[in-house]
């Protein structure tokens, strides 16, 4: 007997969970064919990769998904909104972008069907991605309250994959000329 996954049935397995996550048919539109597994050394699933770029991790804690960056686009195009939306004010949207947290102050619409601990999408007034977290209070508290956190965020925009800030096109990527003024 086998505990190991087929490709196939992972990512129908995580297809289903998608689904049952963020609704019917999100699924198939967030996991194509084709996409990767990175498996816990019990063989369960980890993460979900599309072209290494990281989409979804499964918690280990409940089996939901955590969305990555890239998920998180995928599910703004899938889901017309408001759904799973927190829209902040622009003038923070910089700051939420480095993967600051929101404030409830700072919410300027929200997804009613929000539920404290839901993956949710943030974005400024135009529906332009700014990061993805987790909501830490119901959609309509964040409208509600003028105080506390809203969304713990875990990856912005103007982040790669692996969590780290990028750099503005216009700083260069240069290691030597980055470290060239440091004193070792």
């Amino acid at each position: 007997m086998s505990t190991g996954y087929s490709e196939n049935s992972s990512l129908r397995r995580v297809q289903v969970i998608a689904d049952f996550q963020f609704g019917g048919g999100v699924g198939t539109g967030l996991f194509p064919e084709g996409c990767t597994f990175i498996l816990s050394t019990t063989g369960r699933i980890r993460q979900v990769l599309d072209g290494g770029v990281r989409l979804v991790t499964v918690r280990a804690s409940d089996g939901r998904l955590t969305l990555g960056i890239e998920g998180a686009r995928r599910i703004q195009a899938l889901l017309p909104a408001p759904g799973y939306r927190v829209v902040i004010r622009d003038d923070i949207s910089s700051f939420v972008a480095q993967g600051k947290n929101v404030f409830a102050k700072h919410v300027t619409a929200a997804d009613p069907e929000i539920r404290a601990g839901d993956e949710v999408i943030v974005v400024a007034g135009d529906d332009r991605l700014i990061a993805c977290g987790a909501a830490v209070v119901s959609g309509a508290e964040m409208l509600a309250f003028n105080y506390g956190a809203a969304v713990r965020v875990r990856q912005g925009s103007e982040k790669d994959a692996s969590g780290k800030h990028q750099s503005a096109p216009d700083e260069g990527d240069d290691e030597e000329a980055r470290h060239a003024g440091r004193a070792d």
